[in-house]
């Protein structure tokens, strides 16, 4: 008997227009469970070393993991992943909603795309089958046209739709994919992967939910965790603020990204924090399937220039940032107006902001001029502008024809000397977090195998003082200096990262789980218990953690990655000019051997590559004997 899971994996192949199905089987499930690390088994096993990432020989997942859908605050997350077209690394992405437990129960685990189709096409799955249809009615509209239009066409307004806008259609290297149009699978390109396809949604709708081994205990721990949600104070500020309080939080220790990572504080700060927020634009909370966080904000604003739409969701601190300070931009209903644009047309917000801070410095130095831009001026500052090179970016046409390939390719494009300003990581622009006001985070942009991520691992913040004993069980008992470099700073990355990575694999939401939100270690592994009835412990969910990482690292070796990509932005390493931490700057030496100690600490070799003993212990023998090796 089944627990918690269907035991099926669907295939697609786009190119020939047919799809099979796959049962892999207990074992299977328990060594790769699901996220990030079920994605990786499948692009090891099918994507050749060197292919295009938006040619039809990438292949395209989307997962689910053993425990999705349990009726369970935060269980609702998937990945989407594939070869990333922004960064050439191994790409992947997750979001919550609806979608995920919808596609479990239309039947399935994962989904795994293959080829391309002739023409534009969405595949609609539903109660363990697949169809592959015709989508030229909604190619070229936009993800809330899309949404309405295949709610009509299907007859059924409850179906959950993962789709892509103009961006991702015009393979645009950040174009994210959507779902219920306010949760996103933002990051490293997938919705141009889907664009490259002709795949415009994956549509799921299904009755059939996996039965609990154990219901009663799945109810027991559900009642607990929610009860504690109610009083957690972290998820409290959630629930009241979400993540808008990060803004006055991060400004006043010095840390929010302002004028394209240069600064670390903001001066109209104070005009996009979350008091403002919530006294302007604010409407209501939103959610994820059986979660009662509700960290979601959605937002409205009648005016003829920023007029903002309710059921286009509210920006979020990443965007409040990346629009916002990254850009000296602080007039709000702009900012969640780019937003909302980025939602419509697919665009991943903190790359799109990222871009166009990019361009601002670059015209601020002279490398780029009206001639290039058609005549516009690109000043730090300007809310209009940013909102124009967000419809240029989607629309493929003018200087966002550039800027749409990234900071890394538009600076190359560019040249002048734009690479100075163009600040990556992998090739992927960064989230807005500055590390050097925690070097561990900054461990975490630098090693993580999609490019700079702010979800790698635990941020220092949070782990000083007596609150490492959240990190106890896991062995971290010291306090976490989030200033230093060394070898105390390696160990807590190294063993927060695995921590922080049982959260890709199960597909369980930051906001919820270990170590910082309402769900105990203890809790955690006797839900897993309960849901899947496995015999499983936490050293079993830490295994399938770093499986998941050394799958994803392996990948990227294969495409030539090592240690020269695992590294920060040079203004990481020169600093702050002013702000509480004025002076603050990572060393670039000290780092550099924080690293070194990682991969001595992970069972890598002095490459970054993962040794045979490693590869062994973690049961990925295959690895050695194949050729994706």
């Amino acid at each position: 008997m089944l627990y918690g899971y269907n035991g099926k994996i669907l295939h697609v192949d786009l190119t020939k227009g047919t799809w099979e199905i796959e049962e892999p089987g207990e074992y299977w499930y328990r060594t790769y469970v699901g996220g990030s690390a079920l994605a990786a088994y499948y692009l090891l096993k099918h994507v050749k070393p060197g292919i295009d990432p938006l040619s039809p020989d990438n292949v395209l997942v989307f997962a689910l993991s053993a425990v999705t859908g349990a009726p369970v605050s935060g269980f609702n997350r998937y990945s989407v992943a594939a070869k990333s077209p922004l960064t050439g690394t191994i790409g992947r992405t997750e979001a919550g909603g609806y979608f995920g437990p919808e596609l479990k129960f239309a039947g399935f685990d994962a989904v795994v795309i293959y080829g391309k189709s002739e023409k534009p096409v969405y595949l609609w799955i539903h109660n363990g089958e697949a169809e592959i249809r015709d989508a030229a009615s909604v190619w070229g509209k936009d993800n809330i046209q899309t949404l309405k239009m295949l709610e009509e066409e299907l007859g059924d307004k409850r179906i959950r739709v993962a789709s892509i806008g103009q961006a991702g259609e015009n393979l645009a290297r950040f174009a994210c994919v959507q779902n219920d149009l306010e949760h996103y699978n933002g990051r490293t390109g997938m919705g141009a992967v889907m664009g490259s396809k002709n795949l415009k949604a994956v549509v799921a709708r299904g009755k059939n939910r996996p039965q609990m081994a154990d219901p009663d205990k799945v109810k027991e721990i559900r009642k607990v965790h929610n009860d504690k949600i109610k009083v957690h104070p972290p998820n409290v500020a959630l629930n009241t603020v979400g993540t808008t309080g990060l803004i006055k939080g991060l400004n006043d220790t010095g840390i929010l990204p302002t004028h394209n990572f240069r600064d670390g504080t903001f001066k109209g700060a104070d005009k996009i924090n979350a008091d403002t927020y919530h006294s302007t634009i604010f409407e209501s909370k939103g959610s994820c399937y059986s979660c009662s966080v509700k960290c979601k904000r959605r937002v409205s604003y009648q005016d003829e220039k920023y007029g903002l739409d309710v059921e286009l969701g509210g920006a979020e601190f990443e965007t409040l940032s990346a629009l916002g300070s990254l850009c000296e931009i602080d007039n709000l209903p702009a900012i969640a107006k780019g937003n909302q644009l980025c939602n419509l047309y697919g665009l991943d917000t903190i790359s799109a902001g990222c871009v166009v801070a990019f361009a601002m410095e670059c015209f601020e130095n002279g490398i780029l001029t009206t001639e290039d831009t058609g005549g516009r001026e690109i000043n730090f500052g300007d809310a209009d502008v940013m909102i124009w090179l967000i419809e240029e970016m989607a629309a493929n046409r003018g200087i966002g024809k550039i800027l749409s390939q990234g900071v890394k390719r538009a600076a190359e494009i560019i040249g002048k000397g734009a690479d100075e300003y163009a600040f990556h990581i992998k090739g992927q622009e960064l989230p807005l977090h500055d590390g050097r006001g925690k070097s561990g985070m900054a461990m975490g942009f630098a090693l993580a195998p999609t490019g700079g991520e702010h979800v790698e691992c635990p941020h220092d913040v949070a782990f000083t003082g007596n609150d490492v004993s959240k990190l106890s069980a896991v062995g971290l008992l010291d306090p976490v200096e989030p200033l230093k470099t060394d070898a105390a700073k390696a160990r807590f990355f190294s063993i927060g990262q695995k921590v922080w990575q049982i959260n890709n694999c199960y597909g369980i939401c930051n906001f919820c789980s270990v170590p910082i939100h309402a769900m105990t270690f203890h809790q955690l592994v006797e839900l897993i218990r309960a849901i899947t009835g496995w015999d499983t412990s936490l050293f079993d969910i830490l295994q399938v953690s770093e499986r998941g990482t050394v799958m994803q690292r392996v990948f990227n070796n294969r495409e030539g990655f090592g240690p020269k990509d695992d590294r920060v932005i040079r203004r990481w390493h020169e600093p702050l000019p002013d702000g509480p931490l004025k002076g603050q700057s990572i060393d670039r030496r000290a780092f550099r051997e924080a690293i070194d100690l990682y991969y001595e600490l992970s069972g890598w070799d002095k490459d970054g590559k993962p040794t045979r003993a490693k590869l062994i212990e973690l049961n990925l023998g295959w690895l050695l004997d194949d050729e994706v090796a």
